[in-house]
């Protein structure tokens, strides 16, 4: 069955193709950072309007490097939420205008799922097996931080959530505050990397609150605070130094909360997902926990850490399969701008 996916939630127009015998075919993906980058954010009409222009030619590039036509699509997966309306809207219409004009069936995916899936897209390294169910789940993506335990496809229990900024916030609103660019978490990583360890000492929120919850907004709020006490005596060595004290925090607590995760549902495996799951530096702590307590971590490829159209073909191909039933040709959408990942459920056979 080949199955193509278009990924259209936010500010990032992904394509590709799925067969569920050969694998990823092809991927395609267009970026929005430059034009949203002097706004500071996301602007979401811009972001609407460029998706429309983006989508047909990045579904020709895919179908030219996988060698295929629109004739051979068995089914269209596409990004029903969570996320922004607009941008929402134009994926769900394309694809759908798609499907009737090819006849074939569709499928609305959950973003979520599509990060939460897509470490299972990693080629298995030598010696090793690729992730299998059941597994620990830390989806780090924008604006969601949450801690999921995967039984299977469409079955997940919600462990733990942020209470206020996720982490991907966090790490832009501390980048504002240091005056670097947007995207805010790639240039943080950066400039953390010549920063001195314990420079500052920055909380680490809810790290012994007993449950898997998380809180970023404080932090920001420590970064914001101790750079107005050095005010004009803010040299690039203090703007470096707490850069890493601020990634060390946020490590340190996702650390911890993924171990204890671990822990709790006596699972041995975690999987890291979303843009934060990017990071060198929580890799290496991650990497450096499963050495020292004995479980294995798993990572998506890096060109699949940001909104890709590749997550959205797999977790599309991986609910057919489970459940035919849920491929729908009635070609009426919507969209859910909120969706909670724990309300996912597959029919019960």
């Amino acid at each position: 069955m080949l199955v193509l996916g278009i990924e259209s939630s936010c500010d990032e127009t992904g394509l590709a193709l799925y067969d569920t015998e050969a694998g990823l075919l092809a991927h395609a993906l267009h970026s929005q950072v430059a034009m949203h980058r002097d706004y500071g954010g996301v602007v979401p009409e811009l972001a609407s309007r460029d998706h429309i222009r983006r989508v047909l030619p990045l579904l020709q590039q895919v179908l030219e490097q996988a060698g295929r036509q629109r004739g051979d699509i068995d089914a269209i997966a596409f990004t029903q939420g969570p996320g922004l309306a607009g941008a929402l809207l134009v994926g769900a219409s394309v694809a759908n205008a798609l499907g009737f004009a090819l006849g074939v069936p569709m499928l609305g995916v959950h973003h979520l799922e599509g990060h939460l899936l897509s470490p299972l897209l990693a080629p298995a390294a030598p010696g090793s097996a690729p992730p299998a169910f059941p597994f620990v789940a830390l989806l780090v993506s924008g604006g969601h931080t949450q801690l999921m335990e995967v039984r299977g496809v469409g079955d997940y229990a919600l462990l733990g959530e942020t209470l206020d900024d996720a982490a991907g916030e966090a790490f832009d609103k501390t980048a504002k505050l240091l005056g670097l660019g947007y995207p805010g978490g790639p240039e943080v990583s950066r400039l953390a990397e010549f920063g001195v360890p314990g420079a500052f000492d920055l909380p680490r929120p809810m790290l012994h609150s007993g449950n898997l919850d998380f809180s970023f907004a404080g932090l920001k709020t420590a970064v914001l605070t101790q750079s107005r006490k050095l005010g004009s005596n803010l040299c690039e060595q203090d703007r470096a130094n707490l850069a890493r004290s601020f990634v060390d925090a946020i490590v340190d607590v996702l650390g911890a909360k993924s171990l204890a995760a671990l822990k709790r549902t006596g699972h041995k495996r975690l999987v890291v997902a979303g843009g934060v799951g990017a990071n060198r530096q929580l890799r290496e702590r991650l990497d450096d926990l499963a050495r020292r307590h004995r479980f294995e971590v798993h990572y998506p490829p890096l060109d699949l850490c940001t909104d890709n159209g590749a997550m959205i073909a797999f977790a599309g191909a991986m609910r057919l399969q489970a459940a035919p039933e849920l491929a729908s040709r009635d070609y009426g959408y919507g969209v859910t701008p909120r969706w909670d990942l724990s309300e996912l459920r597959l029919p019960a056979h």
